[in-house]
């Protein structure tokens, strides 16, 4: 408990003044948790995951100097030997994928006694107990936290974002890094990975794709940050108070949660709505107010209909936070918290400024008046309202993953195509059910099909999208594959089976493995106990979207003339009426387009 006696008393005497003391039967410190979520899932959560006083718990004291790019404090984690007994305990920290020394931990004390710990990998440190904890004893682990954060990029992605553009090569998309007004510490909280049948922690990251994902745990934090600065996590927000010295400390209770992240911004504004319960927060950087309003109702709409169609989101509060991804990504998902990338928030407003720094300007400008012909609008109006479409398809994937993987837990390095699909193929769903049939036909050639083409044009073959994401050589073949072909296999598999039989799979899929984890063919069970006749002729599907190369097959041959009439179904624009001029200059940019 050394340095973090002041933060818990403080958070204990906010769940009093909020008139909701603790039950006799809860810890004072889970019944604060738990107001994060909603009264009525409290009880569906506990019979998923048993006493949620037993699920485990992280106390979390950081002081964030955004000046000097550091974070330290001290994390405390309690987990109870549940099932069998405790011999050693792991902690994860994702930011070390990237640079081993970027986040140490030190002064490490067992239930206040001082330990070593050891660190088998760059991500992972470990403590063996010197006498196993008997099942029903908790173990607490109390440790030093210093974090150096890197530079972020400058620049955001390709105009494909995280669907099928971005640079190659390793990277957390900014996921921990700083610029002059955001300070992103997702994964500076250790937190205890799963374990595999083996007794191993699972796969850390990889470089590609997500970072993450860990069982379901109470949160308590208490986060300072210099005045004019504003922290931002999962969780309900417990209040924030100022200290002596003019920095301002904020606390968070997230309760049954699969990760932390922690968020610092500068100069930001903040637009609210309700839905069902639900407190959805918009935060963004102030010049972008128009955007960042459209963002809070395109949430707020993916998450009224997720909640009608998929069962109830079980927090009380939803964020939305602008944030300077990079690599190409359009955002990130956490429980209760989800990004987007900045770049989306101005290139509605600038389109240009999705491509600069990626592609000759002088040489796209020359593109855009060949194609000028093409539509009754000019091609950057044009290219906005394709952006503005973008927009609202990754709020609304994002949104999805509240549900894959945040409530259907699943393994993002290991399976990352078992969340990824359902979450892009609901997104899918999202614009059918908000702007009709037609609408998300256009969004299917143009979010699904056409960066697959993109990929195989640019030389990229088709594989197993069925894989550990360690196992694609970029971030071009995983959002060919995850992002556009994989998810197909719903549409495939709702067109055999119908949509009676798909929906009521697909609810019964959520509720079966609601705060649970899910499996590779766990979904496509579900349908075949909806429609009992099609069980080997969806796990055909499967087994042909997923792990069979037989993407030209089923997609068809990709040329320039096949890309364009994808994008064109969402964007006015004709193959046919392209001139050998700028289909050349089409050709020519379309490599730097996809990020290449």
């Amino acid at each position: 408990m050394r340095g973090m006696r002041p933060a818990l008393l403080s958070l204990l005497s906010w769940c009093l003044l909020l008139g909701q003391p603790a039950r006799a039967e809860i810890p004072p410190e889970v019944a604060l948790s738990l107001q994060h979520l909603k009264p009525a899932e409290r009880e569906r959560a506990a019979k998923a995951l048993g006493p949620l006083e037993e699920l485990p718990r992280y106390r979390v004291q950081l002081d964030v100097n955004p000046e000097t790019r550091e974070a330290t404090g001290r994390v405390q984690v309690e987990v109870l030997a549940r099932e069998q007994p405790l011999k050693e305990i792991y902690l994860r920290l994702t930011p070390n994928a990237l640079g081993g020394k970027r986040v140490v931990l030190s002064d490490a004390r067992m239930n206040t006694a001082p330990i070593v710990l050891e660190q088998p990998e760059p991500t992972l440190y470990r403590h063996r107990l010197a006498e196993p904890m008997p099942v029903g004893m908790a173990v607490v682990l109390d440790v030093a936290v210093r974090a150096v954060v890197p530079r972020g990029e400058k620049g955001g992605g390709g105009l494909l974002g995280g669907a099928g553009g971005g640079k190659k090569g390793p990277g957390d998309h900014g996921a921990f890094s700083i610029t002059e007004d955001f300070v992103s510490l997702v994964g500076v909280v250790p937190q205890v990975p799963p374990m595999d049948d083996k007794g191993q922690p699972w796969a850390g990251p990889q470089g590609i794709g997500d970072l993450a994902l860990y069982a379901p745990a109470h949160v308590l934090a208490s986060i300072t940050v210099p005045s004019g600065w504003v922290v931002h996590a999962t969780g309900a927000a417990m209040g924030e108070v100022p200290e002596r010295d003019g920095r301002v400390r904020y606390a968070f209770a997230a309760g049954a949660v699969r990760d932390f992240p922690i968020l610092v911004s500068k100069g930001y504004a903040v637009s609210t709505a309700t839905v069902n319960g639900v407190t959805v927060e918009s935060h963004y950087a102030a010049r972008n107010q128009d955007v960042g309003e459209r963002v809070l109702k395109y949430a707020t709409s993916a998450l009224a209909e997720f909640e009608k169609r998929l069962g109830p989101l079980p927090y009380t509060h939803f964020r939305v936070v602008e944030a300077p991804l990079s690599g190409g990504a359009g955002g990130m998902e956490f429980p209760g918290l989800i990004t987007v990338a900045t770049s989306l928030y101005r290139g509605v407003v600038d389109p240009l400024e999705m491509v600069a720094g990626h592609v000759d300007l002088e040489q796209l400008k020359e593109v855009m008046e060949a194609l000028g012909p093409l539509g009754a609008g000019a091609p950057m109006a044009q290219m906005g309202e394709t952006l503005e479409r973008t927009l609202e398809f990754t709020v609304a994937h994002e949104v999805a993953h509240q549900y894959f993987a945040g409530l259907v837990g699943s393994d993002p390095i290991n399976a990352p195509v078992v969340d990824e699909s359902l979450a892009q193929y609901a997104a899918l769903l999202y614009i059918e059910w908000k702007h009709g049939k037609k609408a998300a036909e256009s969004m299917r050639k143009e979010a699904l099909v056409a960066p697959y083409h993109m990929y195989r044009m640019s030389g990229g073959e088709d594989a197993r999208a069925d894989r550990p994401t360690g196992a694609f050589d970029g971030e071009m073949e995983y959002g060919a594959l995850v992002y556009g072909k994989a998810p197909l296999l719903h549409h495939a598999s709702r067109k055999l089976v119908g949509d009676a039989a798909f929906f009521q799979g697909l609810r019964s899929y959520v509720d079966t493995y609601r705060f649970k984890w899910t499996c590779k063919e766990c979904f496509t069970k579900e349908l075949a106990k909806a429609s009992p006749g099609n069980g080997k002729a969806l796990e055909k599907l499967r087994v042909r979207w997923w792990q069979e190369a037989r993407g030209d097959d089923d997609l068809g041959l990709p040329n320039l003339d096949s890309v364009m009439d994808t994008l064109g179904a969402g964007s006015g624009l004709d193959a046919d009426a392209l001139d050998a001029q700028a289909k050349e200059l089409l050709e020519q940019l379309l490599p730097s387009l996809l990020g290449q």
